[in-house]
C-alpha cells in the first residue's frame, strides 16, 4: 500500500477546530504524510501534548495520546518513553506552552538526549488564550498584555535547541508541508532527541511576526554543503537575522537516555550479589 493510501489509516475521525487560515492545518497534514510514509503501526505510536491551540492535536490523529497539562508535555513524554521504549513518542506544543511555563524542562530533556521528537508549533502569539505576547513574540508593538510594547526580547528556539544538547535541530515552515514532512521522517528516524521548530501563522492574532509572505520572501533552504556535525555553524543558520533557513541544522549521533538506562541495568546485574549472605554481609 503506497503512503498516500495509507494517509487516512492515521486520522482519527474527530475535525481539527482551528482558526480558518490557520498554519496548523498544513503541520498536521506533514506529521500524518511522515506517519504513513514510515507505515508505523498506531499501536506504536505515541503522542504527547500540554495546552494550547497545538495541544489539540492528539484528538485528530489515530495514535495512543495524551493531553497533559501546561508546559508538561515533555516530562511527561520521557515517561512515556521511558516506561515502553518500544513506542515512537512525539510530542507537539506551541511556543507559549514549551518556552514559557514549559521551558524549564526543554534543558534537561535535551541534554539527556531522550529519543523524543519534539514539534514546536512557533506562532510568536498566545492564540488560544486570545493574543497575549509569547517567548518568541518580537515585531508586534503591542499586544494585549503589552500595551505599551514589550519588555524583553525574543527567544530562538532553534538556537536554544543546538545550545542545550539537542542531538538533531531543524526548522520547517507549515507552507512547505513536503519540505517538513521530510524533516519530521528524519527527525522521527534520529536516535535521541529531536527539535523542530515549525514557523507558523495565527491567522487571528499574530499575521505581523510569522506574516506567511515575508517569511517566504526571506526563507532559503540550508544549504547541502552545510556540515551538520559543527555546532557553530548551526548556531549561525538559526541565529541569522537577513535570512530565514529552513532545514537541518545540526544532528550528531551520541548515547540516547534510553541507551545509558540499558548500559547501567547491565552494570547492575553484572554486579548483583550471588547470595543472600554475601548481600547480609555488606551491611555488617
Amino acid at each position: 500500500m503506497e503512503a498516500q493510501d495509507r494517509f487516512c489509516e492515521y486520522l482519527s475521525g474527530v475535525s481539527p477546530v482551528w482558526c480558518p487560515g490557520c498554519g496548523y492545518y498544513g503541520i498536521l497534514a506533514a506529521l500524518v504524510e511522515a506517519f504513513a510514509e514510515l507505515n508505523l503501526p498506531t499501536k506504536e505510536l505515541a503522542l504527547i501534548s500540554g495546552i494550547g491551540c497545538a495541544s489539540r492535536l492528539p484528538y485528530f490523529v489515530k495514535t495512543y495520546g495524551f493531553h497533559g497539562i501546561h508546559g508538561r508535555a515533555l516530562p511527561i513524554a520521557q515517561g512515556v518513553k521511558t516506561a515502553n521504549p518500544d513506542l515512537t513518542v512525539v510530542v507537539v506544543g506551541g511556543d507559549g506552552d514549551g518556552l514559557a511555563i514549559g521551558g524549564g524542562h526543554f534543558p534537561h530533556v535535551a541534554r539527556n538526549n531522550v529519543d523524543l521528537t519534539y514539534l514546536l508549533f512557533n506562532n510568536a502569539i498566545y492564540g488560544m488564550t486570545k493574543g497575549q505576547f509569547s517567548p518568541t513574540t518580537s515585531l508586534f508593538s503591542t499586544t494585549k498584555t503589552s500595551p505599551f510594547g514589550l519588555p524583553g526580547d525574543a527567544i530562538n528556539p532553534a538556537a536554544l535547541a543546538i545550545m542545550y544538547g539537542a542531538s538533531y535541530v531543524a526548522r520547517g515552515f507549515s507552507v512547505k508541508k513536503e519540505h517538513l514532512r521530510d524533516l519530521i521522517i528524519q527527525g522521527m528516524r534520529h536516535p535521541g532527541f529531536s527539535f523542530i521548530e515549525i514557523l507558523t501563522s495565527c491567522s487571528s492574532f499574530n499575521t505581523i511576526d510569522m506574516n506567511v509572505a515575508r517569511i517566504i520572501k526571506d526563507q532559503t533552504l540550508v544549504d547541502k554543503d552545510h556540515d551538520t556535525e559543527d555546532r557553530m555553524a548551526a548556531l549561525r543558520l538559526a541565529s541569522d537575522e537577513k535570512q530565514i533557513h529552513l532545514g537541518v541544522y545540526y544532528q550528531s549521533r551520541r548515547p540516547s537516555l534510553e541507551d545509558k538506562f540499558k548500559e547501567m541495568q547491565r552494570l547492575a546485574q553484572a554486579k548483583r550479589e550471588t547470595s543472600l549472605d554475601a548481600l547480609v554481609k555488606r551491611y555488617l
